[in-house]
């Protein structure tokens, strides 16, 4: 009876561990590439020693070898190996669809990405809003991919909750919501006509994925990355535990005025399904419902916004402002985060060496010229104060850097628009602005985390 018992409860643990074992199915049958269909470009795809091979082309835009399942919550692995020179990358929950630009294939991609740049497992949104998570949020993670080398990749896309692996370095914690479903593909980037490019390969191997309760496989990360929240006008748990709050709640204009008046404006703002709208009027600074501050100031702090630009706008987000400085016409006075349309809007070529260009401190200095701008989508600007430094970052990418309150600075707004205004930008604090200059411009996601 004894022996039965043992026995019984072998069988129960044996059961029960095998149930518990995550469910993996292969996409990659090693032998042909049965269950996959190529789109948008025509690369070449074939299998070599159980290993799918994407060979470049010129003359073709980017080609995809596309699942022909679609996947929603899973995680996949995978293994791939890039010549130098070519850029690559994995898609996932992605679409190809007829009534967005005429098939082309858009959504998230796991960057391959073998140049000194180094952002391989970054977050690329192929074909819509461009990075949502470059690898300048994670510098140790740049040192995870190998050149020459099998690199192993995994890709937790669970809910709302996107995370990459490198060779086992956490790259990615993404947070966005915009696409639940789609395809996997394998892309060869487009090479234009550069035929020392021309024949290069990538190649992919060991292709799987659990679809099966991926939440209970999940990764217990342990080290902790910065992680990046699209999602409109919310605060994540991460979020909330490191301090950021949201500085416009997406609904109201609580903590808001006019910078010139008492209350917020009745005129020349709307508040349209989570989108706080200056509204297009004579392109005047400040004219029509004017600029609106925040109704208590700021020292040290993070300030992150996410702006959308209409064609030939002009706006600004502004930071150590004083309302009592400037009564009459115009805007209020502060240090200026450009926001412009740089194709269309004449104030780009204006000012000295593209000061008064999209990111730049406004009149003093120009943005770097790597900007990651994207056209026809939100963009995100992050505004770090710490004492008498301060940075400007787009779309994850520091473009200015400077310090004030010192002689250098000082020569610097001699040189502006400011020349007049007594000890410009030398405040210990000050109000955050959002600028009416008489163009549409949408804001929402306005969060601030104090140092």
């Amino acid at each position: 009876m004894k022996r039965i018992i043992i026995t019984v409860a072998i069988i129960i643990i044996c059961v029960t561990s095998y149930a518990q074992q995550p469910a993996w199915q292969s996409l990659f049958n090693g032998k042909n590439l049965k269950g996959w269909t190529k789109i948008n470009g025509t690369a070449e795809y074939k299998v070599v020693d159980n290993a799918i091979i994407g060979i470049s082309k010129p003359g073709t835009p980017n080609t995809f070898l596309r699942t022909n399942k679609m996947y929603g919550n899973f995680i996949l692995e995978f293994d791939f190996r890039v010549d130098d020179g070519l850029n690559s990358g994995v898609q996932f929950r992605s679409n190809s669809l007829k009534e967005y630009r005429n098939g082309t294939v858009h959504g998230y991609q796991f960057e391959i990405d073998p140049s000194s740049r180094a952002w391989t497992g970054g977050v690329y949104d192929e074909a819509r809003r461009g990075w949502l998570y470059p690898m300048t949020y994670n510098p140790a993670g740049q040192k995870a991919f190998k050149k020459g080398e099998w690199n192993t990749a995994r890709i937790e896309a669970i809910g709302s909750n996107i995370r990459t692996w490198v060779n086992g370095i956490y790259c990615t914690d993404l947070l966005d919501n915009m696409t639940e479903t789609g395809f996997i593909g394998l892309q060869v980037h487009s090479i234009g006509n550069n035929q020392e490019l021309a024949g290069k390969t990538v190649a992919w191997r060991n292709i799987r994925i659990l679809t099966t309760e991926p939440e209970k496989h999940k990764i217990s990360a342990k080290e902790e990355i910065v992680q990046i929240n699209t999602i409109a006008n919310t605060i994540s748990k991460r979020e909330t535990e490191e301090g950021w709050k949201l500085l416009w709640d997406g609904k109201t204009t609580n903590g808001w005025r006019g910078a010139k008046m008492d209350g917020f404006p009745e005129k020349g703002w709307r508040i349209d399904d989570g989108i706080l709208k200056v509204l297009k009027s004579d392109g005047g600074e400040s004219t029509n419902g004017g600029d609106i501050v925040t109704t208590r100031p700021y020292k040290n702090f993070m300030l992150k916004v996410d702006f959308k630009i209409t064609e030939g706008a002009n706006s600004g987000i502004k930071y150590f402002v004083d309302t009592e400085l400037n009564k009459g016409q115009g805007s209020a006075i502060g240090c200026e985060y450009q926001i412009l349309d740089d194709t269309k809007h004449p104030d780009a070529k204006l000012g000295v060496n593209g000061n008064r260009t999209l990111g730049a401190l406004y009149d003093l200095i120009p943005p770097a010229a790597n900007k990651p701008f994207r056209g026809g989508f939100f963009n995100t600007a992050l505004i770090i104060v710490k004492g008498n430094y301060a940075e400007h970052w787009l779309n994850g990418v520091k473009i200015v850097e400077y310090d004030r309150n010192n002689q250098m600075w000082d020569a610097l707004v001699d040189y502006s628009k400011y020349k007049d205004w007594p000890n410009f930008g030398n405040a210990e604090q000050g109000l955050i602005l959002l600028q009416d200059h008489g163009d549409e411009v949408w804001f929402q996601n306005i969060k601030i985390r104090e140092l």
